[in-house]
């Protein structure tokens, strides 16, 4: 076998297809072959002892070039060469993943005072992620959001979020959202165009999305993990119950920050464990 390689994203996931370009000293081709499925160049062509460019390019991703030395048996072991995402960004392998909630977070926070910070999350909620294998750029999420799960670590708190002053969970029992494509914005980040919907109110929302790379688990599954986070106006969902204190400063702040942390399993269904 004259000539053997691996192409891999950074995370070690195979691109099949990537076509390798070999080229002697003079810039003359003298073989081009391309990777199978698993990412992998197996390609007997003899070439002649001595060195070559070897120049890996795929869809998608910023070719490389990289120099190889035949031996005089007329093999090129070239190893595993990574190639990275055009505009440095990076998603996990194309098709659905499915949010686990067990391991994903949906966090609030509102000004309180003037002076401090509530917490809250959301503790029951669904979602799925396609990553498009064709332009990673229109690649989507859907989610759902059970209203009556906020959990802010106070009752009497949480039953007023769940009134008709806020969340209105008997009207409104659910928080959507629905992305419609990605903008790159650097290496693994990503603005997350889409449209929420809440207290029965439907507005456009960009999530500031950053993705953090993929790994096993110990369920014998692959997960994804990403970061997103975003700001909403209360008053944009006709959320407008306010306390307004001797001051003049609103007891409760308008403005609420919102982190997702998520983790996604590979496939359509979550592990039984």
């Amino acid at each position: 076998m004259a000539l053997t390689a691996k192409i891999r994203t950074r995370d070690g996931w195979a691109i099949p297809h990537a076509v390798v370009t070999v080229t002697d000293t003079t810039g003359t081709q003298i073989l081009r072959t391309q990777a199978d499925q698993n990412g992998t160049i197996h390609d007997t062509t003899p070439l002649t002892p001595g060195p070559y460019t070897v120049i890996i390019t795929a869809v998608g991703y910023t070719p490389t070039a990289a120099t190889a030395l035949v031996t005089a048996s007329g093999h090129a072991h070239l190893g595993t060469h990574t190639l990275t995402r055009q505009g440095g960004t990076e998603l996990p392998p194309p098709g659905p993943w499915t949010i686990d909630p067990a391991h994903s977070t949906i966090a609030a926070t509102a000004h309180h005072l003037g002076i401090s910070s509530i917490h809250g999350r959301f503790t029951d909620f669904t979602g799925t992620i396609h990553i498009n294998p064709d332009d990673i750029n229109q690649s989507h999420v859907t989610a759902t959001i059970n209203t009556n799960s906020i959990n802010t670590g106070n009752t009497l708190r949480d039953q007023h979020l769940t009134s008709p002053d806020f969340l209105d969970t008997e009207n409104h029992p659910h928080i959507t959202y629905t992305s419609t494509h990605l903008t790159p914005t650097g290496p693994d980040h990503y603005t997350c165009h889409g449209t929420l919907t809440l207290h029965g109110h439907t507005r456009p929302i960009d999530l500031d999305l950053t993705y953090l790379g993929t790994g096993p688990d110990p369920w014998g599954g692959t997960r994804a993990a990403f970061r997103a986070t975003t700001e909403l106006h209360r008053d944009d969902f006709a959320m407008n119950y306010n306390q307004i204190l001797q001051a003049g400063i609103a007891a409760i702040g308008t403005t609420l920050k919102i982190e997702l942390d998520i983790q996604a399993v590979q496939g359509t269904t979550l592990p039984t464990t």
